[in-house]
């Protein structure tokens, strides 16, 4: 059976490398850029000559994109902070010889500055990775976008390990870009708050990460993980109000 892996990229080059290693067992690998400004598109040219770049237009339409372009009846889509450990590339070819099942979610094992992170509503953090080709389509979504299989799916067992923050620093940047990504989403499916609405939400999100998925457990990481989601939360909903407010201007 033949694998095609599909990874979509921007100024992903601190991750790349570890990432196209991982994946080198596959028959093909694609890589969809999206204005990278930094030495990713070099680093991938390495691994591959499937390099492609389009505009960008959301997760859901880029990663549909890169599908698009796979050539293999069994693609695997991977993000450039990700890595396929030995064990799970074992598991993934033995999984595609299985019949009549066309997906499998796959368990995530997440990093936060350092530490991999066992509680907190992060683990165990399926996603459906692998599939059939001709079975399979990414949502529209702008951000945190779904894979849909028409048929029968199935879990592996191996961890697809994902370096989800590396420092502060990225935590701040990933907080400010993605919460900008969510207001979007949400506006554009008509949702609006308010400014007690983002402060209770915040404060949700972090009682629900610390206290409700035990991230206590996860120690001083937990609790900085719970933080950084209830500020990813508020200001999701605060720049929601903005975008309700400059609309009715």
């Amino acid at each position: 059976m033949a694998l095609s892996v599909i990874i979509i990229v921007k100024n992903e080059a601190e991750h790349i490398s570890r990432c196209l290693e991982s994946v080198a067992f596959a028959d093909e690998i694609i890589i969809l850029d999206s204005g990278s400004t930094d030495n990713t598109l070099e680093i991938c040219k390495q691994y591959t000559q499937q390099v492609f770049s389009t505009d960008w237009q959301g997760f859901g339409v880029q990663k549909q994109r890169a599908l698009d372009k796979a050539k293999s009846n069994w693609v695997l889509s991977v993000d450039a902070d990700e890595q396929i450990t030995p064990e799970l590339r074992n598991e993934i070819q033995a999984a595609m010889l299985q019949p009549k099942i066309f997906g499998f979610e796959i368990p995530r094992l997440s990093s936060y500055c350092g530490k991999q992170i066992l509680h907190s509503g992060w683990h165990p953090d399926y996603v459906l990775r692998l599939f059939q080709r001709q079975y399979g389509s990414f949502t529209a979504d702008i951000v945190h976008e779904r894979v849909l299989v028409t048929g029968k799916i199935q879990q592996l067992n191996n961890p697809i390990l994902h370096e989800a923050f590396v420092d502060a620093t990225e935590v701040l940047s990933k907080i400010n870009h993605y919460s900008s990504l969510g207001a979007q989403k949400l506006y554009a499916q008509g949702l609006r708050t308010s400014l007690k609405q983002a402060i209770f939400k915040a404060c949700w999100s972090f009682i629900r990460t610390y206290i409700l998925k035990a991230g206590y457990l996860d120690g001083q990481h937990g609790l900085m993980l719970a933080i950084s989601n209830a500020e990813g939360t508020y200001y999701k909903y605060l720049k929601l109000l903005a975008l309700q407010q400059n609309d009715s201007k």
